[in-house]
This record gives C-alpha cells, structure tokens and sequence, in this order.
C-alpha cells in the first residue's frame, strides 16, 4: 500500500506543478442558473441545463409522481426487471424528436458510446474519430476490436483521404463526430459528412449532447440544416438541456434491436430509476410545445459574442481561449468575484496551449447579468491582453 500512496501522491505533486490538478466545490443548485457555493449566490455560465429544465416545476412533478408509482430505482437491468413502464414512452418520444424508427435509453452519454461503437464495429472495421470528439466516443472507438483512425476536426477532404486509403481492407467503416463540440461550440458539417459515409459505404454517428433542445427547433444538430443531414446514427445525452440524466441512441429498428440485445454497457448496467425517465419525457413535451423557448440560449450567446467581439458562435457555448492555464484561472476568479461562475477549462480536457473559459448560456440567464457578464470579460480580461 505505500507504493501505492507514492505512486498517488507523486502524480498528484506532477499535477500541482503544472497546474492541472482537479477538486470539487459543494455547489447547490438553485431556481434556473442560480446556485449556492461557499456561502454566496452566483450566477452559472458553464452548466449544461441549457433550458434550465432540472428545475422546471413540471420536470420536478413528474419526477416524483413516478417516483412514488414505481420506486426510486430500477431495480436490475432493463433486460431483467428493470424496464420499467416508462421507457417505452421515452424511447417513442426521442425516436419522434430525432425522426428515426426507434430508440434505446442507456444509462449515460458515455456508457452509450461505449456499447454502441463496439457493437458496430468489431475486428474487421474501420472507426474514423474527428480529432476533437468527445472522451467517450475515444473511449468506445478503443474498446471496440476495430482499426481506429483520428481525422483533423471538422476537415471532410482529410477523413475522405483516410477512407480512400483503408476503407478496401475492412469489411465495414464508422464515421464518429460530435454534432455540436462541446469545448469550442462549432458544429460539425453533417451534411458533408452524410455525403462522405455515401460515397464509400461508412456508417455516420453523431453526438448530439450539446445539439438536442437547443438547436433545429429543439430536435438538435441533425435538424439545423434543411433537408435534415442524413445520420442514421443519433446519439446523446439526456443530462445537459433535457435536465434528467441517460443517454440514448436513436436510429432504424433493427439496428436499436441489435444494441439492446448486444451493446454490452446496455446488458449489465441497471436501468435508469423511473423518476428520471419521468422528468425526461416530461422536458420532452416542453421542446416539442415551446420551440421558441429552445432559441433562447443561442440568442444569449449571440449577444454575449457581439458585445463582447468574440465570433458569432453556432451553439449556446462560447469559448475565450487564453493558452496559458494561469492566466485562465485567474481570469476564471475575477470573474468569481464578480458573481459569475465560468469554468477554467484545463488541458488534457483540452489540447495544450488551449486553455480557456467556456461560456454556456441557458435560457433563463437574465439579460442585463448577461450584458453585465460581457462588460467583465471586455474590460477586465480583453482590454490587458490586446
């Protein structure tokens, strides 16, 4: 055991030098972006709840309503007793939503990436990764028996070089992308892609965890571009602007079919408990009724952006790259200070050299602290490094 405290403690000191180390903060979330954290109110810029639905009186009541029918959990696996009456439901509503046969609820975004890319892509197929996708698509690419290939982000012409060059010697190919990029808020050009994956017989599968709710009219990255791109593959999470937690995968029936029965993170995980399938369907109706409301972050990033001079951003979420990890922390506390929380973004969640602040804006931040926040950023971290 002290070798192994050595070892703990040694990584840990790496990590002090560098700057690098991580540690939570008891945070109590609050009405909308509101939360408590060492005794104050401050307003949140880096939380995912982008339609603040978590906190959505309905959400809140159809949690407990089920929770009270059916128990605080699941019990087992769904494939044993735990599909509990609710799943149906919620599966039927995402397959609307996305506008594909089916559907299958996994117990997080990352435990759907991977089980569904091992089950795709066994020892004679070829998995394309874009270079900045998501840990979790990484994770199930590797876990999978499959030959993985990175292609430079967003670039179709390099990911159609490594296709031309291997795609003969595998049986099948996978194309994996994020539809929205969590740390930099670009979007992927699905449309490109779809036409890519055509061309030479590959799978397209995107990550829509930043994308469902909050663009296309709600029904995410998919939808943003009109006709829809074709991917008959849609993932994502029920954790960010759908304000429950899960991860699902959307796509044909016989494909949902073959994940539910092989996807190993399916068969051995416990289901999710019926109150947070509950407060899922429950948000569900709320981006299918108020598409109006599901604009609103986008809007406030927009505005955020201009007053601010930052690029036009494409999703709720606005990056201000700063490099170096010190100066992004202390930008991070003066901004703290100020009463707004943004999160310091570090490598390795981020390439070296990159570190930066990571603005998302949910639909029930206040304009004026929005407009406050831009003046902060402006005149405080802007104005000395320009």
């Amino acid at each position: 055991m002290l070798s192994l405290d050595t070892f703990a403690i040694r990584k840990l000191a790496e990590l002090d030098e560098r700057g690098l180390r991580r540690s939570l903060a008891g945070t109590a979330r609050e009405d909308g972006p509101w939360l408590l954290r060492d005794g104050r109110r401050m307003l949140s810029f880096c939380c995912n709840d982008y339609l603040n639905l978590s906190t959505h009186p309905e959400v809140i009541e159809a949690a407990i309503a089920a929770t009270r029918r059916y128990g605080a959990g699941a019990g087992a696996s769904r494939l044993v007793t735990g599909n509990h009456p609710l799943y149906a439901e919620l599966e039927a509503r995402l397959a609307a939503l996305k506008g594909t046969e089916d559907a299958c609820v996994f117990g997080s975004g990352y435990l759907a990436n991977i089980g569904i890319i091992p089950t795709l892509a066994g020892k004679d197929a070829l998995v394309l990764v874009d270079e900045l996708a998501h840990a979790c698509i990484w994770a199930g690419a590797r876990l999978s028996d499959a030959t993985v290939r990175r292609f430079r982000h967003n670039d179709v012409a390099h990911a159609e070089e490594v296709l031309v060059a291997e795609r003969q010697r595998h049986r099948h190919a996978l194309i994996a992308t994020d539809g929205v990029f969590s740390m930099d808020g670009d979007l992927a050009p699905l449309s490109a892609l779809a036409a890519l994956a055509r061309r030479h017989d590959a799978w397209l599968m995107s990550d829509d965890a930043h994308g469902i709710g909050v663009l296309g009219g709600g029904r995410g990255s998919v939808h943003v571009e009109k006709p829809p791109a074709e991917v008959p593959l849609q993932m994502g999470t029920l954790s960010k602007a759908v304000g429950a937690y899960g991860g699902y995968l959307c796509a044909s029936r016989p494909v949902v079919d073959l994940i539910r029965t092989r996807a190993r993170s399916f068969i051995y995980s416990t289901g999710l408990a019926p109150g947070t399938v509950a407060a899922a369907i429950a948000a569900l109706n709320v981006i299918a009724r108020e598409p109006d409301y599901c604009a609103l972050p986008l809007t406030k990033a927009r505005a955020f952006a201009r007053a601010t001079g930052l690029p036009q951003p494409a999703s709720a979420i606005v990056p201000l790259i700063l490099g170096d990890v010190d100066g992004t922390m202390t930008a991070s506390r003066v901004l703290a200070e100020a009463g707004f929380l943004v999160a310091a973004i570090r490598p390795p969640t981020v390439p070296e050299g990159t570190a930066r602040l990571r603005f998302t804006f949910t639909a029930r931040h206040p304009d004026e602290e929005v407009a406050r926040l831009a003046a902060m950023v402006r005149d405080r971290i802007l104005a000395p490094i320009a």
